[in-house]
């Protein structure tokens, strides 16, 4: 009995050493149709799905009229503050000039846009501690678009762990982005609900 106490311990104070580049190297290979985050420390591994890429790619759409293909990524990891934070983004703009780090990822600090499609298992996340933890990084623009209740939901004004600012309306209604550095407006009418 000693010896499990002692064994659980000496996990429990190993587990502070963890990296997130141990923990990604632990999920490899992916298996095919998954993306993998972590957040906050814990492993999410989530399917893909059709009516959640077809939104990805009408928000990816829109912003190459303002972005660089170069500027825009998709489920693409980032290294974000907070403890054991990889995130893959669904849609992230980067701002012009953005640079890697030394390991070769782009920087979270030139982020400029952030849009996660909310998915069933993992909706908890982008609505809680993703959310905060873009906020703290200080990605000026967040949009959660949500196919299960048709609406979507746009963060500005990021300050500690939280926005300032939230707008939430219906699939169909424009989100305005031109007073924000996106500088243009994304149209929501052709977003699939599910």
């Amino acid at each position: 009995m000693t010896v499990v106490d002692t064994d659980r311990i000496e996990m429990a104070d190993n587990s502070d050493e963890r990296t997130l580049d141990m923990m990604f190297e632990w999920l490899e290979p992916t298996p095919e149709g998954f993306k993998v985050e972590i957040v906050e420390g814990i492993i999410y591994m989530s399917p893909q799905r059709d009516i959640h890429w077809r939104i990805i790619l009408a928000i990816i759409r829109q912003l190459l009229s303002r972005y660089g293909e170069e500027q825009l990524t998709s489920d693409v990891r980032f290294d974000f503050p907070g403890r054991l934070n990889g995130l893959a983004p669904d849609v992230v703009a980067l701002a012009e000039g953005a640079t890697h780090d030394a390991k070769g990822r782009y920087r979270y600090q030139d982020i400029e846009f952030v849009a996660e499609v909310i998915s069933k298992d993992t909706a908890a996340n982008d609505y809680g501690p993703k959310k905060a933890t873009y906020a703290t990084a200080g990605v000026p623009v967040y949009v959660i678009a949500d196919p299960y209740t048709g609406t979507w939901h746009l963060h500005t004004l990021p300050k500690d762990d939280e926005y300032r600012s939230v707008l939430s309306l219906d699939f169909g209604t424009p989100i305005d982005l031109t007073d924000t550095v996106v500088g243009l407006t994304l149209r929501t009418d052709k977003f699939p609900r599910d």
